[in-house]
């Protein structure tokens, strides 16, 4: 059985993610990923734990992936996936 994890609970991860080389997450989920740093092996690690976290395989797509932007469409794709 698994476990969907909270928008925060994804938040806090990202965080980490980035916190592991030396950047921060900022406060405004409108922030671009080019901005801050975030790349797409950042996304991988990232999903990866919220895997590990729900006990059970992501399943999204590639077309999915190219729309993300923000901080914010992270945490919506992750949101969206998890309830899929």
């Amino acid at each position: 059985m698994s476990t969907q994890l909270s928008r925060d609970q994804v938040r806090t991860m990202m965080a980490e993610v980035l916190s592991a080389q030396g950047k921060e997450l900022p406060a405004d989920d409108s922030a671009s990923l080019e901005t801050i740093g975030f790349r797409s092996l950042d996304f991988s690690e990232l999903a990866l734990r919220v895997e590990d976290e729900i006990g059970d395989e992501l399943n999204f797509d590639a077309p999915g992936l190219r729309a993300i932007e923000t901080i914010g469409d992270v945490l919506d794709f992750l949101e969206q996936l998890q309830t899929a």
